[in-house]
């Protein structure tokens, strides 16, 4: 099997060649940008991954993150922030960029190893659950989910998601009519991994917004979660 590649951003020499001898021990093809400007001069659309730094100079990491989910062919590609910066708005800045995790510094090479693979075999998971899908796609009236396509389509207008509003609204609509808990919104779509219920509700409400009239149909039952209800 070909082995991932990973693309890390970072302007701290010494750490992204500590990462990368410890993620190349784990089988992945690790290369390293000590800038975005440089990271931008890259074939990115080959990367499995990315772990981007927000701090770095005058590209900064949510600015790349940016430029990359703005085109089409880098969109999907999933994003670690790893950074200094730990304030809840920090978080909720990256996650509403489209991020798939945000670790903060100091950070061990275990821990990022760990949500790596997470975040990778989310990845991979979605994939294999599409091609399997012999429905392909999910629709309630204007409402329409290619899962080939990994396109989202509002009243014949392709909407923009990113791969996390995408798997989480997936699985709502494939299990329209039951309300899920966080632990199960968690399991099913971030595969496990630790994440804070501020995120959730960050991902629903970016959701909703997104897809218009039909936010209106995932629904909230206080101190039981989130369903997709007609």
């Amino acid at each position: 099997m070909e082995a991932k590649k990973i693309l890390i951003v970072d302007d701290e020499e010494t750490l992204c060649e500590v990462l990368k001898i410890n993620l190349q021990n784990e089988g992945y093809d690790v290369d390293i940008a000590t800038s975005a400007e440089q990271a931008l001069t890259y074939d990115v659309r080959s990367y499995s991954l990315i772990l981007l730094d927000i701090m770095m100079g005058e590209i900064s990491g949510l600015r790349m993150a940016k430029i990359l989910k703005a085109e089409p062919a880098t969109a999907s590609i999933p994003i670690i922030f790893c950074t200094a910066r730990d304030t809840e708005d920090d978080m909720i800045n990256g996650l509403n960029l489209g991020a798939d995790d945000y670790i903060t510094k100091p950070y061990t090479a275990r821990n990022v190893i760990a949500r790596i693979r997470s975040v990778l075999r989310r990845t991979t998971r979605q994939q294999d659950e599409t091609e399997h899908d012999t429905t392909r796609t999910l629709q309630i009236d204007g409402l329409v989910l290619d899962l080939d396509l990994k396109q989202c389509i509002v009243d014949g207008t392709q909407v923009k998601l990113t791969k996390t509003e995408f798997e989480l609204l997936s699985f709502l609509m494939s299990n329209k009519g039951k309300i899920f808990s966080r632990d199960e919104i968690v399991l099913h779509v971030w595969n496990g991994i630790i994440v804070l219920d501020r995120t959730i509700d960050v991902n629903i409400t970016r959701l909703r917004s997104k897809i218009g009239q039909y936010g209106a149909y995932i629904i909230t039952r206080l101190g039981f979660g989130y369903g997709f209800c007609i």
